[in-house]
């Protein structure tokens, strides 16, 4: 049987916990937060780097047909112990590109340290206030994508 690399990162309590965390978040936004995370590169992609690989998630996901515009993706790659936030372009008109690098720079602290759940919860709560800033809750808001976290 082989073991999954993510057990040595997440437990699934953790991964409850992430994905409770994007359910209320988004109950103060308009905006949709998913968090995506690869064991290793596909084969095929071994050669693309972790902006590329981030951008077919986001698409593959659907994350680019939210209705405003107003997805974003926590994308890692855990035995390449990399990770990408790639926000839609809605998001980027109205955010600070540099918003993004200081939240990618704490979360990397506390990846460094071996806290995997807590930097990307803390990366979740941040998000979600850059987004309830800019993108408040509407009456006529529903969540548009999935709050698990997608595992491959």
């Amino acid at each position: 049987m082989k073991i999954q690399i993510i057990y040595n990162f997440f437990t699934d309590d953790d991964l409850l916990r992430i994905s409770n965390k994007i359910k209320e978040q988004e109950k103060l936004t308009s905006g949709e937060i998913c968090v995506s995370i690869k064991e290793t590169k596909p084969f095929l992609n071994r050669w693309s780097d972790i902006q590329s690989l981030a951008e077919k998630e986001f698409y593959r996901l659907g994350i680019h047909k939210t209705r405003d515009k107003t997805g974003i993706l926590i994308f890692m790659l855990l035995k390449e112990r990399q990770f990408y936030i790639l926000a839609d372009e809605g998001i980027n008109n109205k955010v600070d590109p540099d918003t993004w690098d200081t939240l990618r720079n704490n979360m990397k602290e506390k990846f460094s340290r071996g806290e995997f759940c807590r930097g990307i919860i803390f990366g979740i709560e941040e998000i979600g206030k850059v987004l309830s800033k800019h993108f408040p809750i509407k009456p006529d808001d529903y969540n548009e994508l999935s709050n698990k976290v997608v595992i491959k």
